[in-house]
């Protein structure tokens, strides 16, 4: 239904409006591009920049390397061909979405440091004693890039595998009639079908890559997202936090102009058969073995072993606060968590309908810049939340102190609204996605039926529309409130004073080498990720019919 601007009117506005406000922290680092450098800035830009951008490219090179390979590889396995526990890995290799690299850092830290296991197991075989013998340093960079690597492989596998559910059987049937085997078919002919997701999902990664502050501030690996906290918190200094976010939302444009050059004006469209039951390549001794230890490797190092490691630090020592402290900690993430999940899935869910309902490029345009968020690693998004923020409130403080002669405090910084509006500014595109996905499977004859009847939008909204597309509204305030409870850099810069989350717990024990410590709040963290994981893994094989759990 395309309704006139009165009928669509307020839902387009609220979309421009939401798009406006969410462009504040961009505009309020690049503000920062025309102020004077401080002696910090000179100071940094003279020792430590070359180094930041020597490990951030780094960093992105080896995600962008390793993110691809593991995840389309275990993505075809799984859609393609059948082997003992496929059915198990085509969910649980989804699990490492659940573990935050920061708190993978922590397990694989504590399993190969000297006093660890790996290493007291190798002297007792070897007889040898510290340093007699080489093993790799987990703390460096090289550490950095294998921990988001295997955190961060699941985007690729998921776009990958709903690629390849999503292909036609002709074309492979095809490729087979051409004498191609199952490997040169996905060679020559599904993975470059499948390229544009597979694009799209090493883009989300590289871009958490450039997000990421726990794992390498961990690992004590300097790059842009620890010298903007370093500056902002140990040297108080704002402007030079903000000129090192403007160098970095340099990659993160670069990474998006990748991913839109890599897909281009490609477009492939199925033919006939589309939702034929797929060939199952049936794999057998050691072929099925070899599938199984592809698939088995990523999910034991990216999930089980850490989740091992981090539950037996928490049962033999564990937080030594555990009790009401950390249930307050709990709660503190929790009310953030909920409160940011209930306002986006709120949002996009008004975003959503405005653009069924009026359409156009002005809506269109105000999604595609509400949603830039979710590429901006939250460093940014603070220090450009916090800048204009802090002056609104000092101005505002100021006024009512000349005026009234009364203060109004710090209103937005002082407590915890504008740490939920950088939550929103980051991941509203995760919601928005999810809803307009759920809204657009609504046939539009259902809006018409509810004109006929009389029902304004609004009242179409809540009482057709909702009860429909609840799966998907569900959907997207979990996976919001998941992310939530991982975010660590936003939260650990914008907090209020003595208001500590979970994350900002683990990593602070992390930080004074209490590792110990730290696995219980890691470990929460990771149980209220598996849930949503579980769903998300369900949801995509339902995306096919003909497959297990998928539509008749």
């Amino acid at each position: 239904m395309r309704g006139g601007l009165m009928r669509g009117g307020p839902l387009t506005w609220i979309s421009v409006a939401v798009a406006a406000l969410f462009l504040i922290p961009i505009f309020g680092v690049l503000l920062s591009l025309t102020q004077p450098g401080s002696e910090t800035w000179s100071h940094l830009a003279e020792t430590v920049l070359p180094r930041y951008l020597f490990n951030t490219a780094v960093l992105v090179i080896g995600v962008g390397l390793g993110v691809p390979i593991i995840g389309t590889g275990t993505a075809w396995l799984i859609t393609m061909c059948r082997f003992p526990g496929r059915r198990v890995f085509e969910w649980a290799l989804i699990l490492p979405l659940a573990m935050p690299a920061y708190v993978m850092a922590y397990a694989y830290t504590d399993f190969l440091q000297p006093a660890g296991p790996v290493q007291s197991l190798l002297r007792d075989l070897t007889g040898l004693s510290f340093r007699e013998y080489w093993f790799p340093e987990i703390r460096s960079l090289g550490g950095a890039v294998t921990m988001l690597i295997l955190v961060l492989y699941p985007y690729a596998y998921l776009l990958s595998r709903a690629a390849f559910l999503d292909q036609s059987v002709c074309a492979l049937d095809v490729s087979r009639t051409l004498g191609c085997g199952p490997w040169r078919s996905f060679w020559r002919v599904a993975l470059p079908l499948a390229r544009p997701a597979i694009v799209a999902g090493t883009a989300l990664a590289l871009m958490e890559t450039l997000a990421d502050y726990g794992t390498v501030s961990f690992f004590g690996v300097p790059n842009f997202t620890t010298g903007i906290v370093r500056a902002w918190i140990a040297f108080g200094d704002r402007t030079t936090a903000a000129q090192l976010a403007s160098i970095l939302l340099i990659f993160v444009f670069a990474v998006l102009l990748f991913e839109a050059q890599s897909r281009g004006k490609a477009q492939f469209h199925q033919a006939t058969n589309k939702y034929q039951q797929l060939p199952g390549y049936r794999l057998h001794g050691m072929a099925a073995f070899a599938a199984f230890s592809a698939c088995l490797l990523p999910l034991l190092l990216g999930f089980l072993l850490p989740a091992g490691v981090l539950l037996s630090m928490a049962l033999e020592a564990g937080d030594g606060q555990f009790g009401r402290r950390y249930f307050e900690l709990v709660g503190n993430s929790f009310i953030l968590a909920l409160v940011t999940a209930v306002l986006a899935v709120l949002l996009a869910t008004l975003m959503a309908y405005g653009r069924r309902l009026q359409g156009g490029w002005l809506v269109t345009a105000s999604h595609r810049l509400a949603s830039m968020g979710y590429a901006l690693p939250g460093t940014i998004i603070a220090v450009g939340v916090l800048i204009p923020f802090a002056a609104f409130d000092n101005a505002l403080d100021g006024w009512l102190r000349a005026t009234w002669g009364i203060s109004s405090g710090l209103l937005l910084t002082g407590g915890i609204a504008a740490l939920v509006f950088a939550y929103l500014v980051r991941f509203l595109a995760v919601s928005l996605n999810t809803v307009d996905s759920g809204l657009g499977k609504i046939r539009p004859s259902m809006d018409d039926a509810a004109r006929t009847l009389g029902a304004r939008p609004m009242a179409a909204l809540i009482r057709v529309h909702a009860p429909i597309m609840w799966p998907s509204m569900l959907t997207a305030g979990l996976v919001v409130f998941v992310d939530v409870m991982k975010e660590l850099p936003a939260t650990l810069v914008m907090r209020p004073f003595n208001f500590d989350t979970l994350a900002v717990q683990a990593h602070n024990f992390a930080a004074d080498e209490r590792l110990s410590q730290a696995a219980t709040p890691a470990l929460t963290i990771v149980a209220v990720g598996i849930p949503p994981v579980i769903l998300l893994s369900r949801a995509i094989a339902r995306g096919r019919p003909g497959e297990p759990g998928g539509a008749a």
